[in-house]
C-alpha cells in the first residue's frame, strides 16, 4: 500500500513564507498525479495545487501568483510553496495521490497563519 507522509507545516506569520513537502513511497511516483488540498474548520477540502506525471500544473484561483507546487521524481516528493500567505490560507494540508481512478491521503500537516 502506497503512503503518503507530509511535512513542513506551522505556524507563520502573514506575508511569510512556508514549504510544504510530501513523500511518498514505493517505485512509481514518477506516473503519479498529485494534488495538495486543505480543509478549515468547518469547511469542506478543496483542491488547492495539483501537477501530473508530465508536470502539467493547476492552482485554485486563491493561492494562484503565491504557491507554486512542484515534484522531485528522485526523491519521490512532491513540494507546495507558500509565498505571501494570509489568515485566510490557515487550514490542514493534505497530499493525495490518483494513479488509475484511485486515491491514496496523507495524514494532513496543520498551516495556521497569523495576522
Amino acid at each position: 500500500q502506497v503512503q503518503l507522509a507530509e511535512s513542513g507545516g506551522g505556524l507563520v506569520q502573514a506575508g511569510g513564507s512556508l514549504r510544504l513537502s510530501c513523500a511518498v513511497s514505493g517505485s512509481l511516483f514518477s506516473r503519479y498525479n498529485m494534488g495538495w488540498y486543505r480543509q478549515a474548520p468547518g469547511k469542506q477540502r478543496d483542491l488547492v495545487a495539483g501537477i501530473t506525471s508530465d508536470g502539467s500544473t493547476n492552482y485554485a484561483d486563491s493561492v494562484k501568483g503565491r504557491f507554486t507546487i512542484s515534484r522531485d521524481n528522485a526523491k519521490n516528493t512532491v513540494y507546495l510553496q507558500m509565498n505571501s500567505v494570509k489568515p485566510e490560507d490557515t487550514a490542514v494540508y493534505y497530499c493525495r495521490r490518483e494513479y488509475w481512478g484511485t486515491y491514496v491521503w496523507g495524514q494532513g500537516t496543520q498551516v495556521t497563519v497569523s495576522s
